[in-house]
């Protein structure tokens, strides 16, 4: 009988282990799978936040790139109608074109904290560009060859700088993803060039003129 008892004993506590042993192992088994869980979660959540993140600054990039494309083409064709309108005899509105540069401005030193290194190099040169149109302009009353000067403006503001708007926006797109060319950097490198080239030839053109105009007689 006291073997039995014993026998009795110890299945009994072999029972009882085993069920603690089962209550411990689903405890623990349902805690890893709990960690588990918040952990996929978790890292679920970082990931629809950096991707929020991105959509956010992309749309913020787009909308800066089309601010700065519009005020482009803008001061551009402003400053060919004033051109034009001058030649006709008309009378030109300053503020027009004012207003036109001053958007462009402020809209390029927005860019200018926000534009990759390529895009900022055809902002600055296009800047630049600008820069020396405006100054075509204001000088056209006092040019010694209106005639020449007149067409001289209207060449610069149809030919070379609509080129510089163009590759401005051409380059803006394919950063954005939405046109991207093959050949860009080709192309960008070449028509950089020839948009500098002719603006220092014009610079030196209306520098020469000016000196013309205040030299004594």
């Amino acid at each position: 009988m006291d073997e039995l008892g014993d026998l009795v004993d110890v299945t009994t506590l072999a029972v009882a282990l085993i069920g603690v042993g089962g209550t411990l192992g689903g405890t623990l088994g349902g805690a890893v799978l709990s960690q588990r869980v918040t952990r996929e979660q978790n890292q679920r959540a970082d990931r629809e936040r950096a991707e929020d993140r991105h959509d956010r600054a992309q749309e913020a990039r787009r909308d800066l790139y089309a601010r700065l494309n519009t005020a482009a083409r803008a001061y551009r064709v402003a400053a060919r109608d004033a051109v034009r309108a001058a030649e006709r005899g008309e009378s030109v509105e300053p503020a027009v074109l004012d207003t036109a540069k001053e958007a462009w401005s402020e809209q390029y030193s927005l860019a200018q904290m926000a534009l990759p290194k390529n895009v900022h190099q055809i902002a600055s040169t296009l800047n630049r560009a600008l820069g020396v149109g405006y100054s075509v302009i204001k000088q056209l009353p006092s040019s010694p060859a209106p005639d020449g000067s007149y067409d001289r403006a209207k060449a610069w503001f149809s030919g070379p700088l609509s080129d510089g708007v163009y590759l401005l926006r051409v380059a803006l797109r394919h950063d954005l993803g939405v046109e991207v060319e093959p050949d860009f950097e080709r192309t960008r490198t070449q028509m950089l060039a020839a948009l500098d080239t002719e603006r220092r030839s014009l610079e030196r053109q209306l520098a020469s003129e000016q000196a013309q105009a205040t030299r004594p007689t």
